[in-house]
């Protein structure tokens, strides 16, 4: 486990901290050199020690006054030597005249601000509890990219090929899962938050088919047997050039606009006063998600608010943000991807036998038209454009997203028997938090040294974020018993819409939002106004800026609720069962039958 040091970073950010120039009183610089060498002419000697014994005890005394400063940060670096061997103060709150001169020019100066005018902070925005809900005015992302392509068979009515992309959809907010959105009622406050978030766009993984069609398309040119005629010929130049699994452009926008939306909506629940603690894993886009978030919400100089918690993410090891790390059944479960592999047989036959018909000298076949329809979204984000998106038709794009749609289901989600063991540990640390103790215990694959430590795992924080993977997130829900998401998908025959759609669920940078809220009294179901009673307090999941009817999947919690709201307690109440339904030991360490696609529908062993 490995705990990134603020004091560290802010030492990189303010690697060139920089001394004021001099001002005269006629504001040019430094004295005329003349008046210079009168005034050390005219300096009496015995003042002269006078002045030095009296710098020395001043020194000496704002020595003590910083050293004080800094230990009641609690940090241990109270300096840090910055390039050119120059002491400098670090940015956690002792730039205030306490930093030894620099020979660095003002003008290069960033931090800390010599000249920053006024920096009165108004009050925090708080979007989320404040707004008048309209589903037109939701926050919409920017979108640099060229997404709006001449595509066969598209209409006004249909949306935008890349929302049929599944996991390498680039972020839009869901359309809904089936409620209507309100706004809080009056007398009602957000009291807490527990955000989870999926890292941003990025290149594709190591081993991916996109890179194989490279190294394929590559050979054939190499070899000068390959050709290609029409609408491919961009091929007989083209060169596979992508990186490998970290952040592109896009994902970095993705993330940092996260930050300053969820700054909008959540500000109130920090407390500027604090530092709180923020997990991500030790990938690197996993890390630079949580940094560009962070940047998002509270600016460049985000060190001073939030320290990152990174978790080691590799093979064996428990970490509750990848959890499929610690369960070796999980690598076995490949139901989900026979059921794409049948589907994509069915819907992209008759693009294999168009495209096949304008290359010669090379095998085209079935898994270079899926390589190549999977190129689309990865090209798009790295490069901005890909000349592979308009080579298939609308209606094939919404088979891509379905073969993405089932092959998830099946692997990571209720049609896997490891659906729920692979999300427990982020379901028990979940419900930890709102019952406010830690977790010294096993049983699933949270790292119980981290989570059994308030320093590491915090329960006195208003506003927590995780950062994680696709793959992992789905499985947390599937760990929570959204069963609104379990049917079974038909890998033969397109169903239409469908609730498990993970374009819906999991695209880049999606983000599942818990928020707690209080009410002075019950709240009707119809919304109609307040009950009778006590103080009470909800739970409310928003996924991707909407809604997730928590009354669908659970009865306890009352599916006449139009707002899909449940009670904590009751919504409590039906968590403490789900660490036995994901049957963690046996469903990822067990000597069971894993069985295909559709044996499982419960996200555990039959």
């Amino acid at each position: 486990m490995a705990i990134s040091n603020s004091t560290m970073n802010s030492a990189k950010r303010n690697s060139a901290g920089y001394e004021p120039v001099g001002q005269a009183e006629d504001g040019r610089g430094s004295p005329p050199p003349n008046i210079a060498l009168a005034l050390a002419h005219h300096t009496h000697p015995l003042r002269s020690r006078r002045s030095w014994a009296t710098f020395a005890a001043a020194f000496a005394i704002s020595l003590v006054i910083c050293l004080g400063l800094g230990l009641a940060t609690g940090d241990g670096t109270l300096f840090s030597i910055r390039s050119g061997g120059l002491w400098s103060a670090s940015s956690r709150g002792v730039a205030d005249g306490c930093s030894p001169p620099s020979n660095v020019p003002q003008y290069f100066q960033t931090s800390p601000e010599l000249w920053a005018g006024p920096t009165a902070t108004g009050r925090a925005p708080f979007l989320a509890q404040t707004r008048t809900f309209n589903p037109s005015a939701t926050y919409v992302p920017n979108a640099p990219l060229v997404t709006d392509l001449p595509i066969q068979g598209m209409t006004s009515q249909n949306e935008s090929i890349f929302d049929n992309m599944g996991f390498l959809s680039p972020y839009l907010p869901s359309p809904g899962f089936g409620v209507d959105e309100y706004p809080l009622p009056e007398g009602a406050d957000i009291i807490q938050l527990q955000m989870l978030s999926r890292h941003g766009s990025r290149y594709p993984t190591v081993g991916s088919n996109v890179n194989d069609f490279g190294d394929r398309i590559a050979a054939a040119a190499g070899a000068g047997r390959f050709r290609a005629m029409g609408d491919l010929s961009f091929l007989n130049e083209w060169k596979y050039q992508l990186g490998s699994e970290i952040l592109v452009p896009k994902g970095r926008q993705e993330l940092f606009d996260s930050g300053v939306l969820h700054s909008y909506m959540y500000s109130q629940l920090y407390n500027p006063n604090s530092r709180i603690i923020v997990r991500t894993t030790t990938q690197d886009r996993m890390l630079k998600s949580a940094e560009y978030f962070m940047a998002g919400f509270f600016g460049l100089e985000w060190t001073q608010n939030a320290t990152i918690e990174v978790i080691i993410e590799e093979d064996k090891f428990n970490n509750s943000l990848a959890g499929y790390l610690n369960c070796p059944n999980g690598r076995k479960v490949n139901g989900g991807s026979v059921a794409a592999t049948t589907w994509i047989g069915n819907y992209l036959q008759n693009a294999t036998d168009r495209l096949a018909k304008r290359v010669s000298g090379y095998n085209w076949t079935i898994e270079d038209t899926y390589a190549a329809q999977t190129m689309c979204p990865y090209e798009t984000v790295a490069y901005g454009y890909s000349r592979f998106c308009d080579l298939f038709t609308y209606e094939e794009w919404v088979g891509f997203g379905y073969s993405i749609d089932l092959a998830f289901y099946g692997d990571n989600a209720f049609g896997s028997p490891t659906g729920r063991a692979i999300g427990i540990g982020y379901q028990q640390e979940v419900v930890a938090r709102l019952k406010n103790h830690t977790l010294g215990y096993s049983g699933s694959q949270i790292n119980v040294t981290l989570d059994n430590n308030t320093t590491t795992f915090p329960l006195n924080q208003s506003l927590y974020l995780d950062f994680s993977h696709d793959s992992n997130i789905i499985a947390i829900l599937t760990a929570f018993g959204l069963k609104q998401f379990e049917g079974l998908l038909n890998p033969k025959k397109y169903p239409g819409p469908h609730n498990f759609t993970v374009s819906h669920l999991t695209p880049f940078g999606a983000r599942l939002d818990i928020e707690i809220i209080q009410t002075p009294s019950p709240l009707a179901a119809d919304r109609s106004g307040y009950l009778k009673g006590d103080v009470t307090k909800y739970v409310h999941f928003v996924l991707n800026q909407r809604t997730v009817p928590l009354g669908v999947s659970f009865k306890e919690c009352d599916a006449a609720r139009v707002d899909g709201w449940c009670e904590l307690e009751t919504f409590l109440k039906v968590q403490e069962k789900m660490p036995v339904r994901a049957r963690y030991d046996h469903a990822c360490f067990g000597d069971y039958f894993i069985g295909g696609y559709g044996d499982t529908s419960d996200g555990a062993p039959s």
